[in-house]
């Protein structure tokens, strides 16, 4: 499969298009003619070619640009929604003229609202975020979930480490000429639940009061969530305390948690960071998403750790898979979705070190091929480290990092 099949540039500029995308893949270990997306063949939702639509979404309006995506969600009617880090992510001096005080560019650009949902046609159906009265916006967003009733879930994974919050360079700043700086934010610990217009429904921990891997009522930069809409529950990847937590969907009261391998979390029990081919570290390093299968299957990505981890509801561990071992960096398993079969038997991995998806099979856990490649060109990521599934099998990914950019692939 070529690269103008992947990539399906109409008119004129195709051959341009092609050509600058098959330089870039030269430069990233990729050769002219290699496919974005090779892989075992198979049917629904098995690997094979997946193709990006280079034209979804439709531009955004009002000269916004998007930061880094840290979480991407599908809602029951397939509209698609992602939180990005905004102003935070931006570069002041070449991304964010309109954003500076005073500005420094007249026509570009500005961070759009952290919230943001798309349709089918990739058209912005909604948007919202950012700081309000009676609850506690983060200092970074992490993951996201809709739930059964469209309310949109998010968590406050805390400021990357060795990140500011600022923009770097440039004439002007967001905070003004002169004076102090301000004092830090409080630190990230809450998770929060927003009606689908953003309305704050329920707030679970509260920015600034951190609590230990044993606390029923605080958490500690939970950067990964998910709901189950059957058993009115909500699972939180409790990142900075090592743990997944369970909460009720509704009233935000505290049921269980557990571990790596479903043992309690030690906060004395650290590991060390990931050297491939040692010893399984009995804690978790970093959990980076949970994803609830139909029947009953709770799948965790513990990333620095290159490992999938899966559990049943109570926290009874059940087996795992290490993916691409030899990764170090940011870890190969940021974000994990399932495929819209019945049965869903495929696993969508996405891996923002190696510049992937991976394409497990549910069942054993076995690698059946991958799709991307490092590069800026469509079909291709920087960062990829959010992945959903709609009803309709297409796929959405969401760039962190530099990368600030969500895609819809479809499968050949």
């Amino acid at each position: 499969m070529s690269m103008a099949r992947i990539l399906r540039f109409p008119g004129p500029a195709a051959a341009a298009l092609v050509a600058a995308a098959m330089a870039g893949s030269m430069a990233c270990g990729m050769a002219p003619g290699d496919a974005i997306g090779d892989g075992a063949d198979g049917g629904s939702g098995a690997a094979g070619g997946y193709t990006a639509d280079p034209f979804w979404p439709q531009p955004l309006p009002n000269h916004w640009i998007l930061g880094s995506i840290t979480g991407v969600a599908v809602d029951a009617s397939d509209r698609v929604w992602l939180v990005h880090r905004g102003s935070a992510s931006l570069t002041v001096r070449t991304e964010e003229g309109l954003g500076t005080d005073p500005p420094t560019a007249e026509a570009c650009c500005l961070a759009a609202p952290p919230v943001l949902a798309f349709d089918q046609t990739g058209a912005l159906v909604a948007h919202w975020g950012g700081p309000g009265q009676g609850y506690d916006w983060p200092q970074s967003p992490g993951g996201m979930d809709v739930d059964a009733q469209g309310n949109v879930w998010i968590t406050a994974a805390g400021a990357p480490a060795g990140r500011g919050g600022g923009g770097r360079g440039g004439r002007g700043g967001r905070g003004g000429r002169g004076g102090a700086a301000p004092p830090p934010p409080p630190e990230d610990a809450q998770v929060l639940k927003f009606s689908s217009d953003g309305k704050l429904v329920l707030q679970i921990g509260k920015a600034g009061m951190v609590g230990a891997p044993d606390s029923t009522t605080s958490l500690n930069r939970p950067a990964a969530i998910a709901v189950d809409a059957a058993n009115n529950e909500v699972y939180v990847g409790d990142t900075g305390n090592r743990r997944v937590v369970v909460f009720d969907a509704t009233s935000g009261a505290y049921k269980r948690h557990w571990g790596a391998y479903g043992t309690p979390p030690d906060a004395s029990m650290a590991p060390e960071a990931y050297t491939a081919g040692a010893p399984a570290a009995k804690q978790f390093r970093t959990i980076s998403c949970i994803t609830l299968s139909r029947d009953g299957m709770v799948y965790v990505c513990d990333r620095d750790s290159n490992r999938l981890q899966v559990f049943r509801r109570d926290g009874t561990f059940v087996k795992e898979a290490v993916i691409a071992p030899a990764t170090l960096g940011g870890g190969a398993v940021w974000d994990v979705a399932l495929s819209s079969d019945p049965a869903q038997a495929t696993l969508y991995v996405a891996d923002g070190q190696n510049q992937l998806v991976h394409v497990l099979s549910r069942e054993t856990l076995a690698e059946t091929g991958t799709f991307g490649g490092g590069g800026r060109w469509p079909g291709a990521f920087y960062g990829v480290g959010s992945i959903a599934v709609d009803s309709h099998g297409h796929v959405y990914t969401g760039e962190a990092l530099e990368g600030k950019r969500l895609q819809k692939f479809t499968a050949q």
